[in-house]
């Protein structure tokens, strides 16, 4: 598709809106408010991916190599048929064809980046006077591609660092936290994109995900190079269809046969609550144990059903003992382990547990919390991480919006804003030119400012006229992400 019409209908005929002599539409991308409490700055990511993909990959391969003609005629019935008979016209878009590429600078921080609330993560503007209404024709696309990958990335480092916290207060490896929350929203999310750039969102802060597209996208976008690093990785697992196929009164063969015959090393995770997650752990499993403990391996054992607090943890009021006990503590008494030198208990290496369904921070957070007033360390237990996190967000859980705060006019300059009288002061939008500055690790917001001081600070190009200046790799973004963890930690 042209990418011209990856846009709002309203888009279309600004250009004629703008006042006589427009020569230069200057706008930034910024987070505006956060409704995730104690969460007040956000990471930025996904803007490389949208330059290489929709600004030189689409472009020039659905518009600019595609005859002028062609193209003309397309645009032209689908606004027509659209709007009807109008003005709108089809000049600007025959001059922009035979200039032959996208006359704009992007200027962003570095991805990975946390951005504080109202501080611009990029700003962009024309770079040829006739072409100014590109600026915001642009917004609904950039919209639609970013926010996500934006919210995914923050929300999995809100993730990251309760996991740590933990580790460090409880494990003997913190290390295991790279795994300890593992992506399983591919098939929740709002379409293949969205599952992809979230799910690249979620490897900046760990290295677990059943996203397996999400390793070509860090290839294809970020640099990454899965024969060189770890981008993302998974194991062998169950469904419930394998485990119905074996039936009820086949279930202990079924583990068995998974354990000893399929999977006879390596790690192997096992759905276990299809019908009775009480048997397999009280009956099953001890009669498994020389099997299981012998493995150069670990069994995982997966419950996806209940409370996973309760389930993971035990439920003080409940009717059973094994209900009371939950699942770590059951595994520990049959398997046992080692108590570390932090004072708490980690199960035998070749059994372990994982719980993947309606896992949010908070409930990330108490299972931690609950494992460690039992005296178990928390990393007995990985968490999946699915859409219930991932796609249960829009533009708003951090109130993204693109905003021009700067245009020419006859060669003027005029610095322009927004301050709505009836808002709560959430749409009250910066002013005029930008200046990103880093005092203390922390980035700053000067506007109003003049060019001289715009070509300073932290905002770097990394687009201009056609060309990417600006290559950063899925390393360096990770990177940025674990330092600024520790800082915060």
């Amino acid at each position: 598709m042209n990418p011209l019409l990856l846009t709002d209908g309203y888009k279309v005929d600004h250009r004629r809106q703008y006042p006589d002599g427009t020569s230069l539409v200057y706008s930034n991308w910024t987070p505006r408010k956060s409704r995730l409490e104690e969460v007040d700055e956000v990471i930025f990511f996904g803007l490389q991916y949208f330059i290489k993909k929709y600004i030189i990959h689409d472009f020039e391969e659905y518009f600019f190599k595609q005859p002028k003609e062609e193209v003309i005629k397309k645009y032209s019935r689908r606004i027509n048929n659209y709007l009807g008979e109008n003005q709108v016209g089809t000049k600007h878009i025959e001059d922009l064809h035979d200039l032959g590429y996208i006359p704009m600078v992007f200027k962003a921080l570095p991805e990975g980046a946390s951005v504080p609330l109202r501080v611009p993560m990029f700003t962009m503007y024309n770079t040829i006077p006739e072409f100014f209404w590109l600026t915001n024709y642009f917004e609904t696309l950039l919209s639609a591609v970013i926010w996500l990958p934006c919210n995914s990335a923050t929300i999995a480092k809100e993730y990251r660092k309760v996991l740590d916290k933990y580790a460090a207060e409880t494990s003997s490896v913190p290390e295991f936290v790279d795994w300890q929350a593992h992506d399983f929203s591919m098939r929740g999310m709002g379409g293949i994109e969205a599952s992809i750039t979230s799910a690249a969102g979620h490897l900046l802060s760990f290295t677990g995900s059943d996203t397996i597209p999400a390793i070509d996208f860090l290839e294809e976008y970020y640099k990454a190079n899965s024969d060189q690093e770890l981008v993302a990785g998974s194991v062998a697992a169950t469904e419930h269809s394998v485990m119905c196929m074996g039936t009820t009164e086949g279930e202990y063969e079924t583990f068995k046969r998974l354990i000893t015959e399929v999977y006879p090393k390596g790690i192997v995770s096992i759905v276990s609550d299809t019908w009775d997650l009480w048997k397999v752990l009280t009956d099953y499993l001890p009669r498994l144990r020389e099997d299981i403990v012998s493995r150069e391996g670990k069994v995982v054992i997966r419950p996806d059903s209940g409370d996973p607090i309760l389930i993971i943890c035990g439920n003080p009021d409940g009717k059973t003992e094994q209900e009371r006990k939950g699942v770590i503590e059951l595994l520990w008494d049959v398997f046992g382990g080692t108590t570390n030198a932090k004072g708490f208990k980690e199960l035998v290496p070749q059994i372990g547990a994982i719980y993947g369904d309606s896992i949010t921070v908070a409930r990330a957070t108490q299972i931690c919390e609950r494992l460690k007033e039992k005296g178990f360390a928390s990393t007995n237990v990985v968490l999946g991480i699915g859409s219930f996190t991932y796609q249960y967000n829009t533009r708003d859980t951090f109130g993204f919006a693109m905003k021009a705060t700067y245009g020419e006019v006859n060669g003027e300059g005029r610095a322009i804003f927004k301050d709505p009288i009836t808002d709560d002061g959430t749409k009250k939008s910066a002013k005029g030119l930008m200046k990103i500055e880093l005092i203390d690790g922390k980035y700053h917001l000067s506007d109003n400012v003049s060019w001289e001081e715009e070509k300073q600070g932290e905002l770097k190009e990394v687009f201009r006229d056609g060309k990417l200046l600006i290559d950063q790799s899925l390393n360096e973004i990770r990177t940025r992400v674990k330092s600024e963890i520790s800082i915060e930690a």
